[in-house]
């Protein structure tokens, strides 16, 4: 990214008027589903689902590689074999963790105007996370870095689709992974105040994000405990495994009531049955034995349904995105999550590599399938390209974009005497226009969405401007949005409190690496 804004400093101000325009008004509402969630498969076949889940709990199990994880379900009933680390699961155990986590909560942002209802027909899009490599059009794709990350969290910032950080934008390389958390969490709490992510990679990670957020929010533990203010993903090892890593975060995140987001890594094909039946029923299973782990950490602690079920190209082996199974097990994914009383996360995925029509129509493919499911929180919602594998700055503006017509689709239809227009039909009469009538021009601003990347114009008049394309465009727009971008405030005493705390944890050396 050529454009590279200066590092913000902590005693910077702003006065009135300095906002940046997209920034001076509260965030928009966050998108609801007008309408019942899709079932895809009938309330027996999703029975036959569970049960077969069930039955892999009991009859096959779940590796799980950490040690007081193990004890702890053994205390709890599980059959925990020592020697192989595998624990199975009676039925009545698993079935008596159901229910127990909460159906609705709220995520909560340092800024109070930024907190994300969880749950029921509420729908929260996060940004991309976790990708490797960073793209544009003017630098081409290239390995993660903190100059580029700061910029995705600038860009993200102004984008109000986005509702959350899933994860750091592109993995900041150039910075140590001993403090790489340290100063990437830091970026994320002062160059943005939308809800956060911390990785479960090792228990020291876990426990500075915790001190991080409360420190970022002004609040105790107790005040923590009641408001749920920061998330994990916790990726099981698909098949059937659960790492040291990831079981921590999770002892760590629900011990102290914070969010905890299960998702399996199930590729049909791959680390799934090809059978979309069979790579749900490991789905869900890897779910359950999760659920029932959380629950068992701490019973009611907030615990998010994952589904992250696709195929791969049986050619290659390559993931596959956005295709129509995906949207058939993200469909099916949310009947699950129902079925347990539990809120969805599903993603916005796409396998492009470059910013094309296949990047747009994956992209639209998972999200429907995601929102006809019922989904309360998407992850990788803007600037996911190449399965995950790099982070695109124009592609975070044109998902902004679709984020923003879903949210407008999900907004319902208002018909009352106003809206059905007949004073304004009586006005034109046959034969005439509307353009002119007092109930258009009264709402000529507000009539109808207008996506940013969109060019309404006829073809001469285009040809006149350029030809100008949607990546064009994209390319304008974050360009423009970085040259404005102004950091939200933050309390002095807190930015302060912040930096001497990752001050400190720097001198002690940060989190371990060879976990």
């Amino acid at each position: 990214m050529s454009l590279d804004p200066p590092q913000d400093s902590g005693r910077r101000r702003r006065r009135g008027g300095e906002r940046a325009a997209h920034e001076a008004a509260p965030p928009p509402a966050q998108p609801t589903l007008p309408f019942p969630p899709l079932d895809l498969v009938s309330k027996d076949q999703l029975e036959s689902i569970h049960r077969a889940a069930l039955v892999v709990l009991q009859e096959i199990g779940v590796d799980f590689l950490h040690d007081e994880a193990r004890a702890m379900l053994k205390e709890a009933g599980a059959d925990v074999d020592p020697a192989s680390k595998r624990v199975r699961f009676d039925p009545a155990l698993v079935e008596s963790r159901i229910g127990l986590a909460p159906r609705t909560f709220t995520l909560h942002a340092r800024n109070a105007a930024r907190n994300v209802a969880i749950g029921g027909r509420n729908v929260a899009f996060g940004s991309v996370g976790s990708a490797p490599n960073s793209a544009d059009r003017a630098g081409g794709r290239r390995p993660g870095a903190i100059a580029d990350y700061r910029n995705f969290i600038r860009l993200g910032q102004t984008l109000d689709p986005i509702h959350f950080w899933g994860g750091y934008p592109v993995e900041p390389i150039d910075v140590h992974p001993s403090v790489r958390h340290l100063d990437a969490l830091f970026d994320m709490l002062t160059l943005s105040d939308k809800p956060i992510h911390a990785y479960s990679l090792g228990r020291e990670r876990n426990l500075d994000a915790i001190e991080m957020i409360k420190i970022a929010r002004g609040i105790d533990d107790a005040t923590l405990e009641r408001e749920p203010s920061l998330f994990t993903v916790i990726n099981s090892s698909s098949p059937l495994r659960l790492d040291t890593p990831m079981l921590e975060g999770v002892i760590q995140m629900a011990r102290r009531n914070q969010v905890v987001v299960l998702t399996p890594f199930t590729l049909a094909g791959a680390m799934a049955p090809v059978t979309l039946a069979g790579a749900l029923v490991e789905q869900h299973a890897e779910a359950l034995a999760g659920l029932a782990f959380a629950q068992t950490v701490r019973p009611g602690a907030p615990f998010i349904y994952g589904g992250f079920t696709s195929n791969v190209d049986m050619k290659s082996g390559a993931p596959a995105f956005g295709t129509p199974e995906y949207m058939k097990t993200a469909i099916v994914g949310g009947q699950l999550a129902r079925r347990l009383g539990l809120p969805y996360r599903s993603s916005n995925a796409n396998a492009a590599n470059t910013l094309d029509a296949q990047a747009a129509y994956e992209s639209v493919f998972s999200l429907w399938g995601a929102i006809m499911g019922g989904v309360n929180f998407v992850m990788h919602g803007a600037g996911w390209m190449e399965g995950g594998l790099h982070a695109s700055f124009e592609k975070m503006v044109l998902d902004a974009d679709l984020l923003a017509m879903v949210a407008e689709f999900l907004k319902p239809l208002r018909v009352d005497e106003a809206e059905l227009a007949l004073d304004a039909i009586r006005e034109v009469g046959p034969g005439g226009h509307f353009f002119g009538a007092e109930h258009t021009q009264s709402r000529y601003r507000t009539a109808f969405f207008a996506p940013m990347l969109s060019d309404w114009r006829n073809y001469e008049t285009w040809r006149e401007a350029g030809s100008p394309t949607a990546a064009d465009a994209a390319e304008r727009i974050v360009a423009e949005r970085l040259a404005a971008y102004a950091p939200p405030p933050f309390e002095p005493e807190r930015r302060e409190a912040l930096e001497a705390f990752v001050a400190r944890r720097k001198a002690e050396g940060g989190a371990p690496t060879d976990f």
